[in-house]
């Protein structure tokens, strides 16, 4: 079953210069520590303090909280801002 994590993070301050470099980092470490190369992060249009991870695995493991790395990702964003995890499954019609 293929899934998708999506960690959202809304900043409390208004420089998506400065937020870019930091999550390009945080992305840039994560793909050099999993070799994950599904991994993807946007911005939201026209709210500066507004970005998105997304993470696409074949399956999670557990009890479907998210997986190491999301659950790991979450944490350390929550320094930075209001975090919400969420755990898509793609559906099979």
């Amino acid at each position: 079953m293929k899934c998708l994590e999506i960690i959202e993070l809304r900043t409390a301050e208004s420089n998506r210069e400065l937020w870019e470099s930091q999550m390009q980092k945080l992305i840039d470490d994560v793909v050099k520590e999993t070799s994950r190369e599904s991994i993807k992060a946007y911005c939201r249009v026209m709210i500066d303090t507004d970005f998105s991870i997304h993470l696409f695995h074949d399956s999670i493991d557990g009890d479907n909280t998210g997986s190491k790395l999301g659950l790991h990702l979450a944490s350390t964003l929550k320094e930075f801002g209001l975090v919400n995890h969420s755990v898509w499954v793609e559906m099979n019609w």
